[in-house]
């Protein structure tokens, strides 16, 4: 889950519309307005994932160097001078390093992929979709062209092997104030609300290539992130009871359909661990998970790894609230609320299992696995 980055003159957010009155739950309110503005806080939020440790062993240094030399041998494909200074900013799913020429008055971030995950095309359908919100107004990442003209290298260096490379303008910004988490839920709901609508509207490239985060792309047998039964630490009592979460999730995601109004492309991770705010400015990052989905998996995607919290319904109203100010919600919509969240929680149980070597997944500990099988066990007393 590397972080992108963009221009970091950032973009103004435009004011939304009142919310359409197409249901009682989202009637105008007398005080409707655009969610306040967001405060910067510092680096961690309850919202975001656990925190990483910081990892110093020898191994991961050394893999670290060899990505650090196949981003300086890039640096001559887009005219930038391999003197410049390189460290690293983030290391997941994918690694990113900030890449700042003093003389120049340079200063990017370069994104190297992680081999086998997502192809040529992928890539650059998540490219052209950021440049593609960008350009309605809703701050992404931007993509610099090599000397070539394409924004998309593929470099090989031993023995790091040959990776994916794009190099982004910098954004200058920091995650959202942790103790305003209902503003954040509000922003993030309007800003989701905003994100749909261009994605319903938008006309996908020839290559467009993406994932599929339909239930079963999600939690079922071969999905994209594991089995969640393969989670550490899972009980036989807490495996049957979310196995019958999971049998239930399947028959109302059923139900409720995938239509064009309620499942397209999506960000899929759309948390404020990756929002980016510098003043008014706000910039959506991270759109590596990107892909088709239904819409109101963003909305869970806000609480991802804190589902379990006891104000979750409140927070998830504070999301609608803000959705509605750009966008509308039916009473259906909202019926399934519950549903998106659980699904989300048992994709995490899955990236849990398959991540387990992590310092994320260990950290999240015995004590939210146990937590997981009890939202389950609440979710089919109250949906079944």
């Amino acid at each position: 889950m590397g972080r992108g980055h963009g221009d970091r003159r950032g973009l103004r957010v435009d004011p939304e519309p009142p919310c359409r009155p197409r249901s009682k739950f989202c009637a105008p309110r007398p005080n409707d307005r655009r969610p306040a503005r967001l405060k910067m806080g510092p680096p961690r939020s309850p919202a975001r994932s656990p925190p990483m440790a910081e990892r110093n062993d020898a191994a991961y240094r050394r893999y670290i160097d060899q990505l650090s030399d196949l981003a300086r041998s890039a640096l001559p494909l887009y005219g930038v001078d391999t003197r410049a200074d390189i460290g690293l900013l983030s290391h997941s799913e994918n690694t990113v390093f900030r890449i700042e020429d003093r003389r120049a008055g340079f200063k990017a971030a370069m994104r190297i992929h992680r081999p086998n995950y997502q192809t040529r095309n992928a890539i650059q359908t998540e490219l052209d979709w950021m440049r593609a919100l960008n350009e309605a107004g809703i701050g992404t990442p931007q993509a610099l062209p090599a000397l070539d003209g394409t924004v998309l290298q593929r470099v090989t260096r031993k023995p790091a092997g040959t990776r994916y490379v794009a190099l982004f303008r910098w954004i200058d910004g920091g995650f959202p104030d942790p103790d305003k988490l209902d503003a954040s839920q509000r922003h993030l709901g309007w800003l989701s609300a905003r994100m749909h609508a261009q994605s319903r509207a938008w006309r996908r490239p020839g290559h467009f290539e993406r994932m599929v985060w339909d239930h079963a792309g999600t939690v079922g047998p071969a999905a994209h992130w594991g089995q969640w039964e393969r989670a550490p630490g899972l009980t036989p009592a807490q495996r049957e009871t979310l196995r019958l979460t999971e049998r239930l999730l399947g028959q109302r995601l059923d139900a409720f359909g995938t239509g064009p109004e309620r499942f397209g492309l999506i960000h899929a991770d759309l948390r404020s661990a990756n929002l980016l705010v510098d003043g008014e400015r706000t910039h959506v990052i991270d759109f590596d998970d990107c892909g088709l989905g239904w819409f109101l998996h963003d909305m869970a995607s806000t609480l991802s790894f804190i589902e379990h919290r006891a104000d979750r319904d409140r927070l998830m109203d504070a999301w609608a609230e803000g959705y509605c100010q750009a966008g509308s919600l039916s009473q259906a919509e909202r019926d399934e609320f519950p549903t998106f969240l659980m699904q989300r929680r048992l994709q995490l149980l899955a990236w849990m299992g398959s991540h387990s070597e992590t310092d994320l997944a260990r950290s999240l500990g015995g004590a939210w696995v146990a937590a997981t099988a009890e939202l389950g066990a609440d979710y089919i007393r109250k949906m079944a």
